[in-house]
Parts: C-alpha cells; structure tokens; sequence
C-alpha cells in the first residue's frame, strides 16, 4: 500500500498536520510517516507567465503591441521556489504515492496555490480536500476524518483562475498603455485603481469644500436644555439676527410643555466579526493598519491555535457549531479570559442563539472569527496579539448577551411661538454594553438627563443664547473608514437594480483589502499622515486619466459578482473572460486616443535617479559600481557585458531582507556572517553565513545551524 501526499500552504501549518497525522521523520522539503508524507508551498510557488515568457519582443513596452492577450495562459516558477517546487514534482509523481490532499488555506486563494502546483507539475493523481476553519488538533482530525473529494472544489479553482488571469490582462494591459502614453510609469489594477479613486474624490471634497455659517438657538430651563427648531426637524438658522431675535424674544419667559413623547427602544449586540470588521475596529481602538490586524489574526491562528480562520467574510456561525459554544465559554473562564462575563453565560438556563449568530445560509467558505476551541495560553501572547485577541473574545461573549435597553425621551416646548426640542436616553438594562464599559474604560454615554415633567407643565426660560457653528468638510479617509467603503462600493449607485445586484459584493475581498492599501502607498499613489490616507500628486494624476469605468467600484463589484457567479457553478468562465478580453481592448484603444496633455509626477523615475547616484560597493566580477533598482541589486557596467545581480527577493525564503547593509557587508567581506533566518525545509529558525558564488552567480546560505 502506498502513501498519501498531503501539500499544505506553508511550513508551519506543515508541522501542525504532520504532528496530527504522527509524521516525524524530517526529510528536504517534507515531513514523513507511516501512511502519511506531509509537504508545503511557501505561498505561491507557481505564478501566470511575464509576456515576454511568450514572445522575447514583448519585454520592450510599445504601444503597437497591445493589447496582450495571450490565446492560453501559462505557467511558470516563482523566483526562489523551483526547489520546493521540485520536490513536490517529485513526491506527486512518485510511484507509492497513490492519492493527494490538499491542506492549503480553506478559500479561493489557497485552492489556486495548490491547483497551479498541480497542474504545473502535470499531477494527473486524484486529491482530496481538507477544509476546516480551526488549527487546533481537533480540528485538523475531524477534518481529515471528514476529507471531501477535490472535483467538489472545482468550480472555486475556475473562479480563483479567472480573477488571477482577469487581473493579469487588465494590470499588464492598462499600466503598459498608460505608460507609454504618459512617459510614466504608472501601476493600474481592477482593484486599486478604483480604491484609489475613492481617495481621490474624498480629498478633492474636502479640498474644495467651502464652510457655511449658521446658529442655533439653546434655551435652558435650568433642569435641562431645548434647541430651537422649526417644527420640520430643523435646527440651523442661516442668519444671525433672526438667531438673536429668537433668544432675545424667549429669554426669562415663561413656557409650555407641549408634548413628551417617550419610546422603548434597543441596541441588538454586535454581530460577530469578519476580517472586515476585525480591521476596522483594530484601526478605530488600536490605530492599527488593515495590513498589521490580518498578521496578527494569521499569527493567532497559525501560530497560537487560538482563534478561527480569519480571511472570512461571513459573521455568522453554522448549525454545528452550537454544541462547542458552551466549551469556548469555559475555555475562556478557565483561561481568565472576561472569565466573569463567560461564566454569565454558562451559568445561564440557556443560550439566546438566534439567526443573528447562526444562521447557515449566510456562512460562506467560513464562518465568523471566533476564539477556537482549544485552551488559551494567553501568556504566550505579545502585547499587540493580545489586544487583537481580546477584540476576538469580548465580541463573541457580548454575541450572546442581552440587548441594551433604553427609553428615549423627546421633549417639547412651546414659549413665544417657539418650539425648543429636548432629548435625552434614559437606560433601563445595560446589556452587552457593560461589557464594553467595564473592559474599555473610555466608552461613555453623553446623554442629557431630562427631569420628569408632564404635557402642559409649565417651565422657565432661565437664559436663551445663540450658537456660531460651521458646516464641516468630510474627514479624509482612514483605513477602518475606506475598508467600509471598499466593503460597500457600488451600493451608492443611483441604479437601483445594480444597486441589488451588487449588495454582496465590494471592492476586493477581505482578504485582499489591506495588500491594496498597502500597494497604493508602496506605488506613490496615497501616503499616511496619522491614521488619514492622504492622495499624493501622482495618484490625482492617474485618476484624472482613466476611464470613468476603471475609475468607478462599479465595474469591479460586477467582476466580484461575476467571479462568485463561477463559484457557484452558475456562470461560464468563458463568458467572464471575454468580456474581460473586451474590456482590455477599450482601455488600450482608449489610451491610445487620448491626449497626453499633463506631465505625470514620476515618483518612479526619481527614485531611480536618486539609486543610480549611490553605489554600495564594487562589483565582485568586474570591479564595477554596484547600484540599485526597485528590483535588484547590479553592476554598472551591465551594459558590457556583467552579469553580477544580487535579486531583493532571492533570501526571502529564508525570512532575510535585503537591506542596503547587507549587501555593503557582503560586497566588502565576501561574507556575512551569523545572519538569523528561517530555514525553508522545516520552518525552523536558525543562524547561517551568507556568501556570494560568483561562478554560479547567486548568494548562498552556509554554515546553517538550529538556534536551541
């Protein structure tokens, strides 16, 4: 009987299966067993070909040459993988590997890094998939218990295949044209293009936008305060006299109660997070980026076993879950996790679980974040794990907790013909709330208190004064802020039929939302000043000179629609494609007529001339400067003949940066010595020597040796 392969996404989650299946013998890039042999990805190993992999001519950027649209797609090797990817090949094709599973992340992403290993290697072998939402051992055996067949998950790879060609033809396609047109170097994608537009728009609002005075009447009766109002919601009075007028006609006079009005209302508690949700709060307590929340949650998950999957876009639980609600609570009061608020719960006759929390028609691939069910070492946690784990805990507590009552009371006052409104909130259960204010100290009510009073009851005018306000511009977008908008792009639509249509769908995932904020600020489109997300001078350029249609959410939320269409089996790709392929065809054509009438501030060029002025050290084969692009590190004299380059991404692998430092030690010592890195195979951390092969061109790692 032969084995079964299982390809997890990376090293570590590796580990943790291969520890589940009793796998412990170490080999180069595997883990092995009795029955099992455990291997890894490191992320994508295998990416969509450059097109001058299909003509060498297309490496020089002519507007003749588009659009690019390959007839088929390939595939090739990520810079730095061919040797995990090698061995792979080789465990797929090995004669006493009879059957595969696929261990990548649960989602569109993780089915197309193993399907693109896959297919790259011409495996023709049947697979399994495991799918689950928890890396805790328990976890990690039902789902194997319960492995379900790989064609089931075929539909998700099409869909997954589709957005990465559909984002391949348009970046490669638009940011060529463009280019060429402008003589600048300009990044455009499906994604962030319209994101980036959103910025835009935001701060040409506040840049243009001009305050207006106004005044408001306050009357106070000495118990309470009333505003002035015209009867029709109002407040706002535009001009000044008339303010004073009113003050002046009400101060020291006696008035009417003329209504009280007194309504029971509730605050549901707060749903359970996604990643969406988690980020935006992360952003709003803890200033966090979009980018550092989804770390730390992987970190949680990956690394700590103590929450669920986090890329997930639902906040709602399935049926089976209900069973192991009770556990996580005890898991939380054993661990002294909000142990008082948890054990509420356990103690309490029964738990409100309501469609709210769980409901199986609204969980997608996962459910909602949650803490996993597993026990809590909270610490082992860093500071910043805490904080973000803690979010994770109270939200899941407060889930099922009461709702926050309160009666709303709404005064009004009639004295000299003037009608003065009061509103005030009195609470009469604090619910889920309490939670919050006795966990984060700074969550406060700033309601008036209104004293009981009575229709026709009769009260003082004590002093009525006027207010000078201001309108105000909108504030410029944070991250918590653009990733609601990202979430709901399209909604705002006047096409109330597209406005229903695109309900579901936003800009990007939340998966992939914080990599586009993060892309915009590495291409010199946005920069942050505080928590604000600020457009640069290049990146108002770039909106000015797109299409309405790359510019607007709404023809990518048609994309995303269209891609979970194909998900679900109700949509050709063929059909998306094409008019993917059409699309291209207009943004080339409509590039190429437009007039190149601004001059783009190339941040790119600049940064260049700003590398080309610096050399780091002489070149190893030639004696040549060493200077640098946004890619690399090469000689001078490339021109002659040299082929010295030293690739930013070559040591990534192995979790080094290529810093300025390194490659100025390494060029002056021929080694640096005692680096710490990451060793590839296993994960395991570890010092090496790092040297540079001039014969073989490459830096290499030497002397490696497991840090105890």
């Amino acid at each position: 009987m032969g084995k079964v392969l299982v390809i997890a996404e990376k090293p570590s989650v590796a580990r943790d299966i291969a520890a589940v299946l009793k796998c412990g013998e170490k080999g180069d890039g595997f883990i092995g067993g009795e029955n099992y042999i455990v291997s890894w990805a490191v992320g994508h190993l295998v990416t969509l070909c450059e097109p001058d992999d299909y003509d060498k001519s297309l490496k020089r950027w002519t507007a003749g040459s588009l659009p690019i649209i390959p007839e088929k797609m390939k595939l090739k090797a990520v810079r730095g993988s061919k040797k995990q990817l090698d061995t792979l090949k080789k465990l797929m094709n090995a004669k006493d590997t009879d059957s595969i599973i696929c261990a990548t992340d649960s989602g569109r992403e993780g089915e197309l890094i193993f399907r693109y290993i896959y297919e790259y290697n011409k495996c023709k072998k049947p697979f399994k998939r495991l799918w689950i939402s928890s890396m805790t051992d328990a976890a990690i055996k039902e789902g194997f218990a319960n492995l379900r067949d790989g064609k089931e998950y075929d539909n998700l790879y099409i869909s997954a295949k589709c957005r990465s060609e559909a984002d391949w033809l348009v970046g490669i396609n638009a940011t060529r044209a463009f280019t060429i047109k402008y003589n600048a170097l300009l990044s455009i994608g499906r994604v962030q293009t319209p994101t980036l537009a959103m910025i835009v728009k935001r701060q040409n609002e506040i840049d243009n936008f001009v305050p207006t005075k106004y005044y408001e009447v306050i009357a106070d009766y000495g118990d309470f305060k009333g505003t002035w109002t015209d009867g029709k919601k109002n407040t706002k009075i535009d001009d000044k006299s008339a303010a004073e007028d009113i003050a002046y006609k009400v101060d020291g006079k006696t008035a009417t109660v003329e209504d009280v009005v007194k309504t029971e209302k509730q605050i549901l508690p707060p749903q359970l997070y996604d990643l969406t949700e988690l980020q935006r709060d992360c952003n709003k307590i803890y200033g966090f980026s979009a980018k550092k929340t989804l770390d730390i949650a992987q970190s949680l998950y990956e690394k700590r076993k103590m929450i669920t999957y986090p890329r997930t876009d639902s906040r709602y639980l399935s049926d089976d879950m209900i069973p192991k609600i009770k556990v996580i609570l005890k898991r939380l009061k054993d661990a002294g996790i909000f142990a008082d608020y948890a054990s509420d719960l356990i103690d309490g006759e029964k738990l409100p679980v309501t469609k709210r929390i769980v409901d199986n028609k609204k969980v997608t691939d996962h459910h909602a974040i949650i803490p996993a069910d597993n026990y809590y070492r909270k610490d082992s946690l860093t500071s910043d794990e805490k904080k973000v784990f803690g979010l994770i805990a109270i939200r899941f507590i407060a889930a099922f907790n009461r709702p926050y009552k309160y009666t709303a009371t709404k005064i009004t006052v009639l004295c000299e013909d003037e009608l003065f409104i009061s509103k005030g909130n009195t609470v009469t259960d604090e619910g889920w709330k309490r939670l919050y204010k006795e966990v984060y100290k700074n969550v406060k009510d700033n309601e008036q208190i209104l004293p009981d009073v009575k229709k026709d009851d009769t009260v003082m005018v004590k002093e009525a004064h006027t207010i000078e306000k201001e309108t105000k511009p909108p504030l410029p977008y944070n991250e918590a802020t653009l990733l609601t908008a990202m979430e709901n792009a399209g909604k705002n639509t006047d096409d109330e039929q597209l406005k229903e249509k695109m309900k579901e769908y936003g800009l990007g995932t939340p998966a992939t939302r914080a990599a586009i904020i993060e892309r915009l600020i590495e291409v010199g489109y946005i920069h942050r000043k505080g928590k604000a997300l600020i457009p640069d001078i290049k990146g108002k350029q770039l909106i000015s000179i797109v299409p309405e249609e790359m510019r607007s959410p709404v023809t990518t939320g048609k994309w995303e629609k269209g891609l979970g269409s194909i998900a679900k089996g109700n949509m050709q790709a063929e059909k998306f494609m094409a008019s993917i392929n059409r699309y291209v065809y207009y943004l080339v054509g409509f590039a190429a007529e437009k007039s190149a009438d601004i001059q783009i501030e190339d941040t790119e060029k600049r940064k260049k001339r700003s590398q080309r002025a610096k050399s780091f050290g002489k070149c190893p084969i030639c004696g040549g400067d060493v200077l640098e692009n946004s890619k690399a590190y090469y000689c001078a004299g490339w021109k002659n003949g040299c082929k010295f380059t030293l690739w930013k991404n070559s040591l990534e692998r192995y979790g080094v940066p290529m810093t300025d430092k390194l490659v100025k030690e390494l060029l002056t010592d021929k080694t640096v010595k005692k680096i710490p890195v990451i060793k590839a195979q296993t994960g395991e951390k570890c010092t090496a020597d790092i040297i540079y092969n001039k014969e073989k061109n490459i830096m290499e790692l030497m002397n490696m040796s497991v840090i105890e």
